[in-house]
This record gives structure tokens, sequence and C-alpha cells, in this order.
């Protein structure tokens, strides 16, 4: 479990400290950051620790890994600590718990579906629910341009379901 809580630690601290950093490519640098573009691994995770060690593994994962990724993120990441910091970062949790609860979920009941439902499914389900708890939380209210940033974000969490797919497979080809 050590290992799969690690990953998901390190995944979350890389995209918590990546969001900071616009994607200055295509024109996009208004609707997207750099953390877009990691954040979907944490999906890869849940699904490998779920597909290989069950659903009650994969909740722990998801919990040990968040526990340490926060806290290295907030060791790592914020300098001053204000009422903003303090509203995305509650966004934050409560989206990639809900996330990742209703992922392990999905994935549990498509579980005997060919080798690509599971992940891709609950990926992409999860995603949309992680992009409008953060997004709503987060931003709602505020003059920020929110809604063209979730609509970024969850483009890039969509297209990583199907890149995702490549590595669960070649993984759970290897160690079954």
């Amino acid at each position: 479990m050590f290992l799969y809580s690690a990953f998901m630690a390190v995944i979350i601290c890389l995209s918590n400290y990546l969001v900071q950093f616009q994607f200055n490519y295509l024109g996009l640098n208004e609707v997207l950051t750099w953390g877009a573009f990691s954040y979907p691994i944490t999906f890869l995770i849940t699904d490998l620790a779920n597909r290989f060690y069950g659903k009650d593994f994969a909740k722990k994962t998801v919990i040990y890994g968040f526990l340490s990724g926060i806290t290295f993120s907030f060791i790592l990441t914020f300098e001053d600590f204000n009422l903003i910091i303090l509203r995305i970062v509650f966004a934050s949790a409560t989206a990639f718990l809900a996330g990742q609860f209703l992922d392990i979920f999905l994935f549990n009941i498509l579980r005997n579906r060919s080798w690509f439902i599971p992940p891709l499914i609950s990926s992409i389900l999860s995603s949309f629910l992680d992009t409008v708890i953060f997004f709503g939380i987060a931003f709602y209210g505020t003059d920020s341009s929110w809604i063209m940033l979730a609509i970024g974000d969850l483009t890039i969490k969509l297209i990583f379901a199907f890149i995702m797919l490549l590595p669960f497979k070649i993984l759970i080809a290897k160690f079954n």
C-alpha cells in the first residue's frame, strides 16, 4: 500500500505545484494550467489499486495518498495562507475525495466488463464530478474566468482518461 499511496502523494504534490503555471501553448494560457496534465494520473493509480487489490485497498490508497500529498503540498507550495487559499484547498480536497471515491465505486461495479470499461467509464464520470465540485467551490461568485478554466481542465481529464488506458493495459498484462 505504501507504494500506491506514495505515488498518489507525489502526483497530488506535483499537480498542486503545477496548477500555478499557465499552459502557454496553442493559445490555451487562459484556459489551462500544467496541473491539468498530471492530475488525471491519480485516477490511473486508483484504478490499478482497485484492479489488483480491491476497493478497500483503493480507498486506503486514496486516503493515505491524499493526507500525505496535501501535507507536503502545504509545506512545498503555499507561502501565505489566506481565505482564498483556504477556499481553494477546501475545493480541491472535496473534489479529489468525491471524484476518487466515485471512481472506486464505479470501477467496482464495472469490474467484470471488458478490461477497458471500468477505468474508462469510472475516470470519465469521476472527472466530471471532480471538475464541477472543484471549480464550483473554488471560483463560484468570483470575477475569474473559471468556466473556461473548468472546460479546459475537464477536456484534458477526458483526453487522459483515454490515454491512461495504455499504461493500465500494459500494467495489468504485466502483473496478472
